[in-house]
């Protein structure tokens, strides 16, 4: 994530204290409305966010579509919205783009509390939200891990061990039922060989693995213990006032046989390392690697590395850091033969529009065949089938707004708490709008209405139009109520009767 270009004293400015996520994160009861409040639904041109009749606490950055060919693989869209003007939090959208849940942490330019890596795993079962949550210090995070359930209920955390925190660049579950995750950790050495000091501070990667239940360590490796100094490209320098970051890890994956994939920006190396010994099996790529690359199989500065079943790995090739080592970032797909120690360009998915980024950014293969793109610090996402032809594209807009991942998966949200509603009156009639922050099941809404609180009938309905959906009423009423309803007509929740 976070490194050379979100400018380091931006990340500086994101520091501040971590704090424990709430049991219940969809925060989905409606909310009291003035007629204000109402008044400023909509976009706000001047900051690209988004405010709404029925939640005017919610003020996502907008996302705004590009290419919508209509097939785009089914699955809701996961990102982490940091608005350089509005909040920051975890973010669901639909496939056109609509916010589908929002959950704010914090807001304006100098945000204490960051989500990052948000996206649907598997624990015990049970499909689960997961991201990192935390401040962000000297480019990386310092933080801890949130589960929540379907429902947007917290039902687990996990803390690194020892003196260490929860880093932003990984959180990834096991069918076992344990979570690999990054740390980083400081030291000092006598680096006078490669231009520093005799005592100099330098941060080194960690790869903890928690049993998620029990809380116990499983699995602890450390970069500087398997790692030359040489390696890195970073650049180090006599200033000791921040400590040198020689090995950056910003991913981890599973290896087909168990074995660990790790990714260390700062050398431009994959390590295969043994699940079991700690020991580095292989390195691909940087100035000590195991394998030979083929014509334009090269990456520097990666991001989010995958390996797959037939062989392929995926890769964000940044190919910028602390100085740029190519034009363009992009979407790589190597083929890796662990048996003749060769790695080969299979094909690459080029930017939407002209993107160099040094911070941040996913590959990811979905179910049908499309590969999906999250373009980091420029905050894209963007489909491709497997030709490199666009079906959806789409950014987050506003100055200052980035995304460190972005994922899709199948996801259904069944909020806890009720619908949300807020109603304005126009003349004789009144509109109200209805929305359920999380909700993937309402198709239609229903404005029910009457004198008494106790005795409310239909008066109008209309089809589910993305995250706020508004109704026209022709006449006004006393109490006013919203229900949702799913595709075969079954109420799923109805809002609290408002009094107007």
């Amino acid at each position: 994530m976070p490194e050379a270009a979100l400018p380091r004293r931006q990340l500086l400015r994101l520091g501040g204290g971590v704090a424990a996520g709430a049991a219940l994160l969809g925060g989905c009861a409606a909310e009291p409305q003035s007629e204000d409040a109402a008044s400023a639904g909509g976009i706000s041109p001047a900051a690209a966010i988004r405010r709404y009749h029925s939640r005017p606490g919610l003020h996502p950055a907008v996302a705004e579509i590009g290419t919508n060919t209509g097939h785009a693989e089914p699955g809701v869209i996961l990102l982490d919205s940091h608005a350089g003007a509005g909040q920051q939090g975890p973010m669901i959208l639909d496939n056109a783009g609509e916010l589908v849940w929002f959950k704010p942490l914090s807001s304006g330019q100098t945000p204490k509390l960051r989500a990052m890596n948000v996206r649907v795993q598997h624990y015990q079962g049970e499909p689960v939200l997961t991201w990192w949550q935390g401040s962000v210090v000297n480019a990386h995070g310092e933080g801890h891990y949130v589960l929540a359930n379907s429902r947007y209920q917290q039902i687990a955390t996990v803390q690194a061990h020892g003196a260490l925190s929860g880093d932003l660049h990984e959180f990834l579950l096991t069918p076992a039922g344990t979570a690999l995750f990054t740390c980083y950790g400081t030291a000092t050495a006598d680096l006078r060989s490669i231009g520093g000091t005799a005592h100099h501070p330098y941060f080194y990667g960690v790869v903890q693995e928690i049993d998620v239940a029990t809380g116990q360590l499983v699995f602890s490796w450390r970069s500087d213990k398997h790692v030359a100094f040489s390696s890195s490209y970073s650049r180090i320098s006599t200033d000791t006032s921040r400590p040198w970051d020689q090995f950056h890890i910003n991913s981890i994956n599973l290896a087909p046989d168990g074995n660990l994939i790790i990714s260390s920006r700062n050398t431009w190396t994959v390590y295969k390392v043994n699940r079991r010994t700690g020991a580095v099996m292989w390195r691909l790529g940087g100035k000590h690697s195991s394998f030979t690359l083929g014509p334009r199989a090269r990456f520097a500065w990666q991001h989010h590395v995958t390996q797959h079943a037939d062989g392929t790995f995926t890769i964000f090739d940044n190919e910028a850091g602390d100085y740029k080592a190519g034009t363009s970032s992009r979407g790589l797909v190597l083929h890796v033969n662990e048996k003749t120690r060769h790695a080969s360009f299979v094909r690459q998915f080029n930017p939407p529009v002209p993107i160099l980024t040094s911070a941040l950014g996913s590959v990811q293969e979905l179910p049908g065949g499309h590969v999906l793109v999250g373009w980091g610090e420029h905050p894209y996402f963007t489909e491709y089938k497997r030709d490199g032809s666009v079906v959806f594209s789409g950014h987050l807009k506003g100055k200052g707004t980035f995304d460190y991942r972005a994922f899709k998966s199948a996801w259904t949200g069944r909020p806890s708490g009720l619908p949300a509603m807020a109603v304005t009156r126009s003349g004789s009639g009144m509109t109200v709008y209805a929305s359920w922050n999380g909700d993937t099941r309402v198709r239609h809404w229903k404005v029910l209405a009457g004198s008494a609180a106790g005795n409310l009938s239909v008066v109008g309905q209309a089809r589910r139009r993305g995250f706020e959906t508004h109704i026209t009423v022709a006449r006004h009423a006393a109490y006013v109520a919203a229900a949702g309803y799913d595709s075969a007509g079954h109420e799923l929740g109805r809002s609290a009767v408002h009094h107007t």
